[in-house]
């Protein structure tokens, strides 16, 4: 049982993230671990944010949608947590793909505000209420509740909808144009690289510019929410676009391009975005390990192709063949705000906020090796 529940942890790691560009909602970890109704079982559980996660994927009709977590540091020691749980819970800290503070106070509120992102919280929903007025947004609070099909989340303000993807506040615009640095070495979201030739280079775990989560604010000065300390500005923060690839009608995944960061996108690139598990066997004959290279340069985001078969692109998002362009190896063309690049038919790569909906109707379960029945049955 233990290496099972060791598994679905792993499962859950994957969809946490501290990326602005990432994350689709935010949870209060030390709350999201005590809902005892959604399992039946023991006062706390970290299984419990693999449910929410479920809902979550649900909610907004998305495969592989990660959530932001903030961390209080007593949850590190707590004694209701299995002594795995705690220390998988420290590893993440340490690794930064979630965010510890020493209170939490209103840092969940704060992170959801300067992204734009939704709350899933029960237990806090009438304490923010009437806070902001951008609380009172619809869908902004969301609870996970026991449904017949696995936990749904329900609106604690207005109908429920579904937020716009990372739009954040003005104040959050402004704090994610800049990189700040820690004067603590051992931070995670804002401390230095180390060097690669440093023999601690693979002790630690750092944050990378492009990613980094948002300072909290105190005194209007950008602090670290982990060691409370003062930042510093360390220039600005390269620019970035949010993709997704959607495959027959189907958000599989997003990924952000960062300024002068390309990405390779194909069947199974050795270092980039890889296809291959939700291909058909054609189109896997088709696509090549890496088939297309996605760049951001200048505000112009361009695509290359790198393929033996060839890339389409769409203009306009386009479906009519007469009008799809055909890229030739080593051809390289900048995408209009609309533009699809398309690898196979159905197959097909473009922003973000093109598309409202993730187009699936039961996601891939992070719980899939959950160890109980009682767990399991919520995601047949």
């Amino acid at each position: 049982m233990r290496f099972e529940v060791s598994k679905v942890l792993d499962a859950i790691e994957a969809r946490l993230t501290t990326d602005p560009a990432l994350a689709r909602a935010v949870v209060d970890l030390s709350e999201v671990v005590r809902y005892a109704d959604l399992d039946g079982g023991r006062p706390a559980s970290m299984l419990r944010l693999g449910l929410v996660i479920d809902a979550l994927g649900r909610h907004v009709a998305e495969e592989n949608v990660p959530v932001y977590a903030v961390v209080p540091r007593s949850l590190l020691s707590d004694a209701d947590l299995t002594s795995n749980e705690r220390m998988v819970v420290r590893r993440w800290a340490d690794d930064g793909v979630v965010e510890v503070v020493p209170q939490l106070d209103d840092r969940v509120l704060e992170v959801a505000e300067l992204l734009g992102l939704p709350v899933l919280t029960r237990s806090r929903a009438e304490q923010f209420r009437g806070q902001r007025a951008w609380v009172d947004e619809p869908g902004r609070l969301l609870a996970a509740v026991p449904g017949a099909g696995g936990p749904v989340l329900v609106a604690r303000v207005g109908r429920g909808e579904v937020p716009p993807v990372g739009e954040p506040s003005p104040m959050g615009a402004k704090l994610l144009a800049r990189v700040w640095r820690c004067p603590e070495s051992n931070c995670s979201s804002f401390g230095a690289a180390v060097d690669s030739d440093s023999p601690f280079a693979d002790m630690r775990t750092f944050t990378s510019p492009v990613a980094q989560p948002p300072p909290t604010l105190r005194a209007g000065a950008p602090t670290c929410p982990r060691h409370g300390t003062r930042l510093t500005d360390a220039g600005p923060r390269p620019a970035v676009e949010l993709l997704s690839v959607r495959i027959d009608g189907v958000i599989r995944q997003r990924f952000v391009v960062a300024e002068d960061q390309p990405v390779v996108v194909g069947r199974a690139p050795e270092n980039g975005i890889m296809l291959g598990q939700w291909l058909t066997e054609d189109a896997r004959k088709w696509i090549s390990r890496g088939h297309v290279r996605l760049a951001l340069s200048g505000g112009e985001l361009t695509v290359r192709d790198i393929s033996t078969n060839g890339t389409g692109i769409r203009p306009g998002g386009s479906t009519d063949d007469d009008e799809r362009i055909t890229l030739a190896r080593d051809e390289t063309r900048t995408l209009g705000p609309t533009d699809l690049v398309e690898l196979y038919a159905g197959v097909h790569v473009g922003r973000a906020k093109m598309w409202s909906t993730g187009g699936v109707s039961q996601p891939a379960s992070v719980m899939a090796e959950a160890p109980t029945m009682a767990i399991r049955k919520f995601e047949r």
